[in-house]
């Protein structure tokens, strides 16, 4: 577990996390090499992003591994609004796998908007992190959930949550005080930004 000092800013949370994950992957690849993932699925966005360089292409970049940016609520950027529009877009997704582009006022197609699973309401938004195309990077998320959200991003959730919740009991610190300025990393399991290896 490593302390975070810099505050969470919208559109900097590559500045804030990504340090520590290529730490990770770099011990993850002198440690186990075999366990080194063909694919990350990143908890947060990739081209869709403000400055169209998120989380996800920041980590791939730096690791050379291909990344998926998998988000949970739209980013709103480059005229991409979570609107009446939007929302009629989203009642149209009839069943897991449907999908809608993310066209900015730009004509540029920034990402997905996935309905992952088949009794879930509300769509994923996935952007290409690094080194895949949309349509894959979209496939292999929609084949990662068995719920909502993929379940390599689900477990590194559950996981991270139930070890700060051990380990700040432990410390006597409630973990509501520290939930933001904590990010798990340990070589064996996960953490809430990144799961290594990837398996679906």
């Amino acid at each position: 577990m490593v302390g975070l000092k810099a505050p969470y800013v919208s559109g900097f949370l590559a500045f804030r996390e990504v340090p520590f994950l290529v730490e990770l992957v770099q011990r993850l690849q002198e440690k186990e090499p075999d366990l080194m993932p063909q694919v990350v699925l990143v908890d947060g966005n990739g081209v869709l992003h403000q400055r169209g360089f998120g989380v996800a292409c920041h980590l791939g970049v730096l690791t050379e591994l291909p990344c998926i940016g998998v988000a949970k609520k739209l980013l709103q950027v480059d005229g991409l609004e979570n609107n009446a529009l939007h929302k009629e877009k989203i009642v149209l997704l009839q069943a897991g796998g449907d999908t809608f582009p993310l066209i900015g006022s730009s004509g540029t197609v920034l990402g997905m908007a996935l309905r992952s699973h088949d009794h879930s309401t509300k769509p994923l938004y996935v952007s290409v992190g690094h080194r895949i195309s949309l349509e894959v990077a979209v496939r292999l998320t929609h084949h990662c959930c068995r719920f909502r959200i993929p379940e390599p991003i689900r477990q590194a959730d559950i996981r991270s949550r139930e070890y700060i919740r051990r380990t700040l009991g432990q410390l006597g610190v409630a973990p509501a005080q520290r939930k933001d300025s904590l990010l798990l990393i340990e070589p064996r399991t996960t953490s809430p930004r990144m799961i290594l290896p990837t398996v679906c």
